[in-house]
């Protein structure tokens, strides 16, 4: 009893004042230091005083073990008495001599008489000596002044009362200024709750000078044995905690797990519908856009993703393993939110995936295709109205009615030289027609623009023919009227024309765009280039001659003698444009060489890409499916043991994770290939998404297997299955499949008992019957685990033997979560006799179980 009073001392730090200096100027004559001789005495309280002063010098994190050596230095005795006091005491002497230890043993001797205690035949040379006798009566005086003497305040009642039943006063609330207060609360909750008669009062232990310490220890020993029997109600309490503990952290794991599913969901619900558009845009910057959208989908969005619904699939099964080991029933997510249905969703998903990028790839080889088509419409349309500039004011002019015979005729020869200039572009303006249609076809984004410029052109073109006929008509009336003409310049005319649009064509082709993806392409157009340098030769022959006819002119000129300015009235042509045209033809030539030149090199380097990507490929895809193989025998090793082949799986994932950068090289070379616009690789079998989809296999599959092998280690030692079982268990069960178990059933255990272990091991009869259900049904009739019963006599002994259960009876006897949680969850009580409120602890205890419908 003393041990107790001393403990709940502990619980409360007391402050004194000198209203007790005198009562304690004598000392205790209760002490009988005779007694210290007796062994057995003195052994208890040495034990006793000991176990005082440690629960004092843990506060300081420091204890004692021998009393009467460990005070012989002073320091723990000056600490247990700042401690206790919650004073400072003057600084110890920090020296080893006998005098140092005086020295510190006085100081205590002198604080304790400060506090007003008289101390008789106790000096510091018997405590530094390990005096046991004085030793002993010393730490009793200190206990009389300070812990015994504390009764007097009421808060060591308190204290006591709120320890074992909090739910009768608020111990926080209490004033250490109000001891009657204190000591009459204490008192009268003890009598009215704890059945323990009122043997003190109140008034003599505050008035009394030393309260009678033998009539204090009595009382509170009658406080012991009321507490003594709230053992067995803390035992069942301790019981239904540790069920309802199990039974919230499922729950914990059931709400996590539709969290994360619901997330998942989410996430695929929002990401799908992206996947599925396939509204295309009008530029290749946009469309470069989505495809680096996509990438970074692949590469930063999708692979968390993944490694959350391999989570989600592992928590699942380790939430319906701890369900079965502890008898619970299994656990059913919400609608739309089964492992089967996050698959389904995942499924779709990479169905839209799947399409993405190829139709991405096309969108940008049709967008590549309308620029090239574009630009080159551009080019055309410029130079045919560069051409027909000016043609309608020509063709519309009225020189011939001034003109003489010479100049008429030469009008005629010149009208007739520009419908040869107009039939020759006449295939220029329907290929301009053609690539328009062409482009309207292919839907080109500024198409409007476009059709407006190409019907502008067509127009033109139509003007210019009817405006040619009536000039022509015109001419040909006064025809008759010209009969000279000079037949050097009508074929300088017929020749320089053709030659001219010959040129024009020649710098056209040499200047043409070209897009190839192969090198035989890039070889095809060199060997056209080729062809067309042959031809340069006879096409300087034409020019010569040509030149030789405007030569042949001014010797005409010269020769007789004509004065005025001379110009060739059939052409427009020049020969300083002849000149200039056929050095730029000239200077074209090595430049299309060059152009020719890089776009080889250009291909061979895409052919390098391509074997390069190729080489990873066709090593990483036969490594994958090894890695795939080797987990799969493993899986399915028997002899082993389940940590031996947990340890095979580890060092199989080690390996695959340290395989990663390989993965991320080729994903690198990967993109360097489509950034290079190369969309076919004749050396490999292998696409990325081939290897993408077979590596996001391999981490499922190792993930999945190692879950597989935990679970079944979790299950071996929660049911306390020896490996040799564990190898037995998995021997029978490769051996037998189910034709065979049916056999067995029919002639040894029945057709009744057959279907009944069927449902156990195959409740959803699919036909298929895992090697853990198989190990369930083994071991779940012997197994050693909390039962519906169990838990229904724990709540009978804290309801004291009713069929019901109080609300106040759950919140005194368990800790406020798990009473709150059964006063939530319990349902009422039905049957007769029961006062209002009752909770049915019975039907709570089977619903935890799933032995009922609650």
């Amino acid at each position: 009893m003393t041990q107790m009073m001393m403990m709940t001392q502990v619980e409360t730090t007391v402050h004194y004042d000198n209203g007790y200096e005198d009562e304690y100027m004598m000392q205790e004559d209760e002490w009988d230091r005779d007694m210290l001789l007796d062994p057995a005495w003195e052994q208890q309280q040495r034990k006793t005083f000991t176990a005082w002063c440690n629960s004092h010098l843990r506060k300081a994190g420091t204890q004692i073990e021998n009393i009467e050596e460990d005070f012989r230095n002073g320091l723990k005795l000056m600490l247990l008495l700042e401690v206790i006091s919650g004073e400072r005491l003057p600084k110890p002497d920090r020296g080893k001599m006998r005098f140092h230890k005086i020295a510190n043993v006085n100081k205590a001797l002198d604080f304790i008489t400060s506090k007003g205690v008289k101390l008789v035949s106790i000096g510091a040379e018997e405590i530094v000596d390990g005096n046991v006798k004085m030793t002993l009566g010393m730490i009793w005086t200190i206990i009389l002044r300070f812990a015994i003497q504390d009764i007097s305040d009421g808060l060591a009642f308190c204290a006591l009362i709120h320890r074992h039943r909090p739910d009768l006063l608020d111990y926080s609330k209490l004033n250490k200024d109000d001891p009657l207060g204190n000591l009459n609360l204490a008192f009268d909750i003890a009598e009215k709750h704890l059945d323990i008669p009122k043997m003190l009062d109140a008034e003599d232990i505050i008035n009394t000078p030393k309260p009678d310490e033998r009539a204090i220890m009595t009382y509170v020993s009658c406080f012991y044995h009321a507490f003594a029997g709230a053992e067995q109600a803390e035992t069942a309490a301790n019981r239904i905690c540790k069920v309802l503990g199990v039974n919230q952290e499922n729950e914990k794991l059931m709400e996590e797990y539709e969290r994360l599913a619901s997330e998942l969901l989410e996430w695929i619900r929002r990401t799908t519908p992206w996947l599925e558009n396939r509204t295309p845009e009008k530029t290749m910057a946009e469309m470069q856009r989505k495809l680096e959208d996509f990438r970074d989908y692949r590469r930063q969005h999708k692979p968390p993703k993944v490694q959350e619904k391999c989570q989600l699939e592992i928590n699942f099964n380790t939430l319906q393993t701890k369900l079965r080991i502890s008898n619970r029933p299994a656990f059913m997510p919400s609608e739309g939110k089964m492992v089967s249905d996050i698959a389904s969703a995942w499924q779709g998903l990479e169905q839209a995936e799947k399409g993405y990028e190829e139709w991405l790839l096309t969108e940008i080889r049709r967008l590549e295709r309308l620029d090239h088509l574009a630009e080159k419409f551009r080019q055309k349309a410029t130079n045919h109205e560069n051409w027909a500039s000016g043609k309608e004011a020509f063709l519309s002019q009225k020189d011939y009615e001034t003109a003489t015979l010479i100049e008429i005729r030469a009008l005629l020869r010149k009208h007739e030289a520009f419908e040869s200039d107009l039939a020759a572009h006449q295939d220029r303006v329907e290929q301009i027609a053609a690539i328009a249609q062409e482009l309207n076809e292919l839907d080109y984004h500024d198409v409007a623009a476009v059709n407006q410029r190409c019907q502008s052109i067509c127009d033109m073109w139509d003007k210019l023919g009817t405006l040619t006929q009536k000039r022509r008509e015109s001419l040909e009336r006064t025809e008759k009227l010209l009969e000279t003409i000079d037949q050097l310049f009508l074929e300088f005319s017929k020749r320089s024309a053709p030659f001219n649009n010959w040129m024009e064509g020649a710098m056209e082709d040499l200047q043409d765009m070209f897009i190839v993806h192969t090198i035989e392409e890039v070889q095809s157009l060199i060997a056209a280039h080729d062809q067309f340098k042959a031809t340069l030769p006879e096409a300087d022959a034409e020019r010569q001659a040509i030149l030789g006819i405007q030569n042949e002119v001014q010797k005409i000129s010269q020769s007789y003698g004509i004065k005025a300015n001379i110009i060739n009235p059939y052409s427009t042509i020049t020969t300083e444009e002849l000149l200039n045209k056929w050095e730029k033809v000239k200077k074209l030539v090595p430049q299309r060489d060059g152009a020719l030149q890089e776009e080889m090199a250009r291909q061979h380097a895409h052919e390098r890409l391509r074997r390069q990507f190729a080489a990873q490929a066709n090593l990483i895809g036969p490594w994958i499916q090894t890695r795939m193989e080797e987990i799969g025998r493993c899986s399915l090793e028997i002899g082993g043991a389940l940590e031996d082949q947990m340890t095979q799986l580890k060092q199989c994932e080690h390996v695959i994770v340290a395989y990663k950068p390989n993965i991320d090289k080729l994903e690198g070379d990967h993109q360097l290939i489509q950034e290079s616009l190369v969309f076919d690789n004749k050396h490999t079998n292998y696409t990325m998404e081939h290897i993408r989809v077979g590596w996001e296999l391999l981490l499922t599959t190792i993930a999945r297997t190692i879950n597989e092998i935990e679970t079944q280690i979790l299950t071996r030692d929660a049911k306390g299955i020896s490996q040799q079982q564990m190898n037995e268990f998995r021997s029978s069960f490769t051996h037998f499949d189910r034709v065979q178990l049916s056999i067995i059933s029919h002639h040894y255990i029945g057709e009744a008992e057959f279907a009944r272990i069927m449902m156990l091991v195959d409740p959803n009869n699919t036909g298929i019957v895992s090697f853990q259900s198989f190990i369930d049904f083994m071991t779940r009739e012997t197994a050693d685990t909390d039962t519906a019963e169990q838990v229904v006599a724990s709540f009978r002994i804290l309801a004291a033997d009713k069929p019901y259960i109080l609300v106040d009876e759950l919140r005194r006897e368990l800790p406020p979560e798990q009473a709150e949680y059964c006063i939530m969850r319990m349902p009422l009580y039905t049957g007769h006799g029961a006062p209002p409120g009752a909770l049915d602890y019975t039907a709570f205890s089977t619903a935890l179980y799933g032995e009922s419908d609650l």
